[in-house]
This record gives C-alpha cells, sequence and structure tokens, in this order.
C-alpha cells in the first residue's frame, strides 16, 4: 500500500496560513489520504529545509512571505509564470528535479473568472502597488491581453523597475497620477497592504466617482473581506471583486500535482474558509 502524501506550507512566519484548512477540506471531501501542514521556517533555514525534501518523503509544498525569491533560486526548474514573476509559491518533484511554480498569477484570473466574467474585455488596468505581489498581477493582466498596465507606487522607482521588466505594455507612475488613471481604468488591482488588518484601514485611496461605470475593481487583500478600498468602489457604484477567491484558486495546481487529482474551488470551501475568518481576529498572514 502506498504511503500517504505529504505536502506543506513553509514561511516565517506561518502559524495563521489558511493553506491547511484549504488542502485539508479537499483531501477530506474526496476521501484522500494525506497530509498538508504549516511549517514556520527561518530565511536562514530554509535551504536547508529545501535540500531536505526529498529525505522527509515530501511531495512538495508552498511558500509564502519570505521564501519566494529564494525558492525561485533553489529550483532546479521553473514553470513560465514563475520565470517572468521571479518569485516560487508551489514546489514539487518532476522527473527528480525539483520544480517551482507560482499559481498567484492563475488564482487572481481564476478569481475574477468567477465573479466578473468578461473582465479581461477591457484593455487598461490601473495597479495599485509594485512589491512582489503585483509582479504576478501585471503577468496575469498581459496573458490576458491588456494592453495598457499604469503601476502606481508611493516610490516611482519601484514601478519604474517592474515597468522594465515586463516591457512596453507597462508604463511606472507616481501616486499622485493614480487618481486620473483610475478615471480611464477599465480595471482597477489594489495590491497595497493599505487597508489590510493593522495596516491602517484610513489610508489614501483614488477617489473613483470618475470612473467609467463599466470599471471592475479588485483587492488581492482578502482580510478584512471587504477592505475599505473595496467599500468606496461599491459606494461609487463600481462592480467589486474581493480578495479571497485568488487564495482559494491559486492553491488548486498545486493539490493537483500533489495529490493527483484536480479540485474546485466551491462555495462549501469559501464558507469553510470565511468561518474561520470570523473567529476572534489575530495577527494575519497573506497565505
Amino acid at each position: 500500500m502506498a504511503e500517504p502524501v505529504k505536502a506543506f506550507v513553509t514561511g516565517f512566519p506561518i502559524k495563521h496560513s489558511r493553506s491547511p484548512l484549504i488542502h485539508g477540506f479537499w483531501l477530506n471531501a474526496h476521501g484522500l489520504q494525506g497530509s498538508y501542514q504549516a511549517i514556520e521556517t527561518a530565511p536562514e533555514a530554509f535551504p536547508a529545509f529545501i535540500a531536505s525534501l526529498r529525505e522527509k518523503g515530501y511531495a512538495g509544498g508552498n511558500v509564502t512571505i519570505p521564501h519566494k525569491e529564494t525558492a525561485f533560486a533553489l529550483c532546479e526548474a521553473h514553470d513560465a509564470a514563475a520565470e517572468s514573476i521571479g518569485a516560487v509559491n508551489t514546489l514539487w518533484f518532476e522527473n527528480d528535479r525539483l520544480h517551482g511554480g507560482n499559481t498567484d498569477a492563475y488564482g487572481f484570473a481564476a478569481n475574477l473568472d468567477e465573479y466578473a466574467r468578461g473582465w479581461d474585455n477591457a484593455d487598461t488596468a490601473l495597479v495599485l502597488g509594485a512589491g512582489g505581489a503585483s509582479r504576478a498581477i501585471v503577468y496575469a493582466l498581459k496573458s490576458r491581453g491588456f494592453t495598457h498596465i499604469h503601476v502606481v507606487n508611493r516610490t516611482p522607482s519601484r514601478a519604474e523597475e517592474l515597468a522594465q521588466h515586463f516591457g512596453a505594455t507597462v508604463s511606472a507612475h507616481g501616486w499622485d497620477e493614480a487618481q486620473a488613471l483610475a478615471a480611464i481604468a477599465g480595471l482597477i488591482v489594489n495590491t497595497t497592504p493599505l487597508g489590510m488588518e493593522g495596516h491602517g484601514k484610513d489610508a489614501f485611496t483614488p477617489d473613483l466617482a470618475k470612473a467609467d461605470p463599466a470599471t471592475i475593481v479588485t483587492d488581492i487583500v482578502y482580510v478584512p473581506l471587504e477592505t475599505p478600498f473595496l467599500k468606496a468602489a461599491r459606494e461609487a457604484g463600481l462592480k467589486t471583486v474581493d480578495g479571497l477567491g485568488m487564495l482559494l484558486h491559486q492553491a488548486v495546481p498545486g493539490f493537483g500535482r500533489w495529490f493527483g487529482l484536480r479540485p474546485e474551488v466551491t462555495p462549501e470551501l469559501r464558507a469553510h474558509i470565511l468561518a474561520d475568518m470570523e473567529k476572534p481576529k489575530q495577527e494575519e498572514t497573506v497565505r
């Protein structure tokens, strides 16, 4: 009889990750023998942890902050998304080589496919923030055919680096241009932690009153579920999509690789995670 498949999520810190809840839900729903556990790994211990995966019998796992770039460097092969984004969040073994993929762009697009069908009919997008998460968003937008992707950041040089990395369809802008760019965008994406629990709920966001009524607004933050940014968009009459679906959908490809069955994101899974989010507030992590 085959040994149960083992997978993990690792980060620093990691104890509040909801990934074990997601994968545990799927394991139970499909009656699969396997495990998925959270393992906290400090940055200095991360290379040794990755080197020990075969010995410890892991089929693979997820990697979150602050290890995604280091994981990229330690993998022997990468998928196209990881190559373009420069970071890895999913690990698996293939032909006895450690492969790294990035499913954040997939999760972002799948979330919008579910809740805002036709979102990719627009050609102009505004991305707020130029941190690590924004790379996956820009990759997803380029993959879906957006021809004008405006990246706004408080430190313009970071937006410039991102624009240079992705090429001519991406342009860099300072925060003072956010207002004008919001008025011409078919899709507006917040990738910053502003509005996340513990990061200040009253931070500046562009006035969305002049946005096209057909503009779709989404936030990759999911705690709180409706961020101040999404609340402002809803009050301006715009279609909004919260960030929880991105978390759920990005988990699908990894589960399929490790456990041999590609799961679905269902209302029951979403309700399962929402129930956990309604428990007494604790310090949050993105994944």
